[in-house]
């Protein structure tokens, strides 16, 4: 059974940096894509960026580029989200999720993941 665990959220002020954490168990990813999306109430959920397990490749959305990166420890099996320069409007529940596809495409859409955890908080206070 594959399971995500997502831990590392939190309350934290603006300007502040937080490190997010996602657990794999179950099995590896290592053909395919993990990433982190975030959703708010009444909004969809929307990718932070992805990254290929094999060699580190990542893309970011535009809104968190600069301040955020992503990256894994395979010995870990562990995908982790390093937040800076965090803001009010990074305020939201953090997911990470992971496909086995080498596809590269559609991977900004939360359809193409097979496997979810079940969120973080992290709020940013201003």
């Amino acid at each position: 059974q594959v399971q995500l665990v997502e831990s590392g959220g939190g309350l934290v002020q603006a300007g502040g940096s937080l490190r997010l954490s996602c657990a794999v168990s179950g099995r590896t990813f290592n053909t395919g894509f993990m990433a982190w999306f975030r959703q708010v109430p009444g909004k969809e959920r929307e990718v932070v960026g992805f990254l290929r397990w094999t060699n580190g490749y990542r893309v970011y959305a535009d809104s968190v580029k600069g301040r955020f990166s992503i990256s894994r420890d395979s010995a870990k099996n562990t995908l982790y989200l390093q937040m800076s320069s965090l803001e009010p409007e990074d305020t939201a529940v953090y997911y990470c999720a992971a496909t086995p596809r080498s596809n590269i495409y559609g991977l900004s859409s939360r359809n193409v993941y097979d496997y979810w955890g079940q969120g973080t908080q992290v709020t940013v206070s201003s």
